[in-house]
């Protein structure tokens, strides 16, 4: 497996083993880190492939410490432990740079999953992809180097919402409906709570992409239907 070290920043031990155990037997190299600010650390040193963040720790909030790696530049996938099954907590820990949330209690099941669809899409299918250029509007998206363009500025963009843009800007034009773009980006079933994680990540890449997100001129909202992307 190419692209198979994970840090883990949980400060229960027995999640954190019962994790790492589960992880390791799929082949994972699982590094364990039991507080935000070691995990930060050993993330900005060493740049694993995927990072699973507890909210909850000794020494901060994961919000908190998601916000700061992205800030750092960090770009790989942020998959967040929620202990509660509040909705406030997911959409703040997608606003602050996760790309997905698994609440507890939780299957090893369900993790593996989410962790190999999130390696898979910010890894695996873009690498597959041909090398050619994706032109949108006045954005160019190197889908081979995972990179999106504004002239000679280059706009710093999550897998997740990497992917999202990529999407959108394959079907411009076109009305995509929140199930269409959860499929193709995350592969969840469609539920009320994925629709908002559609809405949180949209309202994210408004703010990367637009001159004025308040009124965007490349995402459009379909009232009833989803969004269009407009390049």
């Amino acid at each position: 497996m190419q692209y198979s070290q994970i840090l883990m920043i949980e400060d229960d031990p027995a999640v954190a083993q019962g994790l790492c155990e589960g992880l390791e037997r799929e082949g994972y190299t699982v590094i364990w880190k039991s507080t935000g600010k070691a995990g930060v650390e050993y993330a900005r040193e060493h740049n694993p492939h995927l990072i699973i963040l507890d909210i909850r720790l000794p020494d901060g909030s994961g919000f908190d410490f998601c916000r700061e790696m992205r800030m750092m530049k960090l770009r790989q996938p942020i998959l967040m432990l929620t202990a509660r099954r509040e909705e406030v907590d997911k959409v703040l820990g997608l606003e602050m740079g996760a790309d997905d949330y698994v609440t507890k209690p939780f299957s090893l099941k369900e993790v593996r999953s989410r962790v190999r669809a999130l390696l898979r899409r910010a890894y695996g299918e873009l690498a597959m992809e041909n090398s050619d250029m994706v032109y949108a509007a006045d954005l160019v998206i190197d889908r081979t180097g995972g990179q999106v363009w504004r002239g000679n500025d280059l706009i710093n963009l999550t897998p997740t919402e990497f992917r999202l843009l990529t999407m959108m800007a394959q079907h411009a034009g076109q009305a995509l409906s929140r199930r269409q773009i959860l499929d193709a980006v995350w592969g969840h079933t469609a539920d009320i709570e994925s629709e908002r994680t559609v809405n949180v990540h949209i309202r994210r890449l408004r703010e990367k992409i637009e001159t004025d997100p308040s009124r965007p001129e490349l995402i459009m909202t379909v009232p009833g239907i989803g969004y269009r992307f407009s390049g």
